[in-house]
């Protein structure tokens, strides 16, 4: 059997197969209208949370003192009423809408001390489970890089402007830790965080161990750290207890339930964790 040998050509693109010279003009075009819609996309979107520039250069200080994640009646201090504590819940509130509703202009003049409150209580007044802002719509910061050194330069200021601590204790979500506290519950918080994550949202974080009290918390999960089918996944946490690093939260699928990391302030092991700022009266 004999095949007929055909001439060499050149290779032929995949829009002049399709629908010629004309096909490949029109195809060029749309790819070159994709890509501009697609960076209008990413501009508006926030980018990568990092702790080292979105969170804040001060902490939040625990009522009580601790010893190994023991809670004790905290000695008088003649520093008392310079305390900042009971802000968990609003600083993690406050690191994600600074997240998704500001930005910085570390080339610009800085604002005077009334101007920075009054743009810090605007980015506190956004809706903290909206989308994020496009980059030309968002709350200026002038002379700052990032939260970080904002918050280092001006840290009275932006504690007295980001809102009170005491409202946290009356929010009505608080209450589904006395009703939803199964493992079923929980494996869904699981499932939800990681189905935040995946879309590149931030999860703020309601830790309790109730009806024991070792842990009452609030902080910002940002990141799925590693993930495995039998240990579990293990993630990076904002923890307005420690400003000088991230903490870890871990999942168990084992045991179907969350552990977060011991440190001076908490014994480690078993919380319950329950979604905050997701949406409204969350």
């Amino acid at each position: 059997m004999c095949f007929r040998k055909e001439k060499p050509s050149r290779p032929r693109f995949a829009f002049d197969v399709m629908f010629g010279t004309w096909g490949k003009s029109v195809g060029v075009w749309w790819l070159g209208a994709f890509a501009a819609v697609s960076f209008a996309r990413a501009d508006g979107t926030a980018s990568e949370f990092r702790f080292d520039r979105d969170t804040f250069a001060f902490a939040n200080q625990t009522v009580f003192e601790y010893h190994e994640g023991h809670a004790s009646l905290r000695k008088s201090s003649p520093t008392k009423q310079d305390a900042y504590n009971r802000h968990c819940f609003v600083m993690s509130r406050t690191a994600l809408q600074f997240k998704k509703f500001a930005r910085f202009e570390p080339r610009s003049t800085p604002l005077d001390d009334a101007s920075l409150a009054t743009r810090i209580r605007a980015v506190t007044r956004q809706a903290a489970w909206t989308e994020p802002l496009p980059a030309n719509q968002r709350i200026v910061f002038p002379g700052y890089k990032d939260l970080k050194e904002m918050s280092k330069a001006h840290r009275q200021l932006v504690q007295l402007s980001i809102g009170h601590g005491w409202p946290s204790y009356f929010r009505i979500s608080n209450a589904r830790m006395m009703f939803q506290d199964g493992t079923g519950y929980q494996e869904r918080t699981h499932a939800q965080l990681n189905a935040a994550l995946a879309r590149g949202e931030l999860f703020v974080a309601f830790l309790t161990t109730y009806p024991r009290f070792s842990i009452n918390h609030s902080v910002l999960i940002y990141k799925l750290k590693s993930s495995s089918p039998n240990p579990g996944d293990h993630y990076l946490v904002y923890d307005p207890n420690h400003a000088e690093s991230p903490r870890e939260l871990a999942w168990s699928a084992h045991d179907r339930a969350f552990s977060y990391q011991k440190d001076w302030d908490f014994v480690g092991g078993f919380v319950r964790v329950y979604r905050v700022y997701g949406k409204p009266l969350q």
